[in-house]
């Protein structure tokens, strides 16, 4: 009997790519990514909406949680991982679940997906409230630990949304907030869903903590001044961004950074003003974060 769902059907173009060289596997599978992007782009209100619901979320003190099980988990986990080195945010602001703990990340749990009792558990212990929005991502949309943890998700009151990349049935369209569905086809692999789907995957969560992240004045123009300096890369980059905007020669960057405590949207805020540290910071209160709205009307 033939799966109902994309994700599990296979590819006629792919059907004989056990007879292909190295080239011709690697020509057919970029063939086939090349329509992914296409699919995402045909969720663009679905992905906007999820943005809209992520930004209420921040704004009322509330976080956003993915949930997922194998690629999809670990694909949450990173976006919410890469978010505080990124736009400066708190680590609890975004958070990924992912069925089997920590130890999934690095190694597959089989069957810890099959427990909705465990995603309920999960998001429990979250204490997930009416502040919080939920996206649960399972690409085949089918995954039990996702569907526990947004049922539980709901009972306490949380905004929810789902991410998958089959047809999404009538019933997941009314329970959610928001259902975001990029078609993306059968897989080159029958079911390896860490291919086309993961892309999408990928690239749907990219957009919504940027989109989120931008909304919010974590950034200016479209440099990432909120980023706080952790390393050697992002102390240049702190450089670099405050030596262009400001017309600074890099020692004076570096000592402006060095004043600003290590971040970079004090630290531009504080050269564009002339104020101190302190002042830089209840500027920037004043104005919810906002750079743009801040500074706007000043000479560049």
């Amino acid at each position: 009997m033939r799966d109902p769902r994309l994700t599990e059907q296979r590819n006629a173009a792919s059907s004989r790519i056990d007879e292909l060289d190295p080239l011709g596997i690697v020509d057919l599978i970029n063939a086939e990514d090349r329509g992914v992007a296409e699919a995402v782009g045909a969720e663009r209100e679905a992905i906007a909406r999820a943005v809209e619901l992520t930004e209420a979320a921040f704004r009322a003190g509330g976080r956003l949680i993915y949930v997922g099980a194998g690629t999809s988990g670990r694909l949450g986990v990173l976006d919410a991982a890469e978010m505080p080195p990124t736009f400066g945010t708190d680590p609890d602001m975004v958070l990924g679940l992912i069925a089997g703990g920590h130890a999934a990340l690095v190694r597959s749990q089989e069957g810890a997906e099959d427990h909705p009792e465990d995603g309920a558990v999960a998001i429990r212990d979250l204490d997930v409230g009416p502040k919080d929005f939920v996206l649960g991502i399972a690409t085949s949309g089918t995954t039990p630990f996702v569907h526990g943890a947004l049922a539980e998700a709901r009972a306490a009151g949380a905004r929810t949304g789902f991410l998958l990349c089959t047809y999404p049935s009538d019933e997941l369209l009314r329970t959610h907030d928001v259902v975001i569905a990029p078609l993306v086809g059968a897989e080159v692999i029958t079911g390896s869903t860490r291919m086309k789907a993961g892309t999408a995957t990928k690239l749907v969560l990219n957009t919504i903590t940027t989109g989120a992240m931008v909304r919010l004045g974590k950034v200016y123009g479209n440099l990432m001044v909120d980023l706080q300096v952790t390393c050697e890369k992002l102390q240049d980059r702190g450089e670099r961004i405050l030596a262009e905007l400001l017309g600074l020669e890099r020692a004076a960057a570096e000592a402006l950074l060095e004043r600003a405590g290590g971040n970079v949207k004090t630290a531009l805020v504080m050269g564009r003003l002339d104020v101190d540290r302190e002042s830089a910071v209840q500027r920037l209160k004043d104005v919810d974060g906002a750079t743009t709205r801040l500074l706007e009307g000043l000479e560049q």
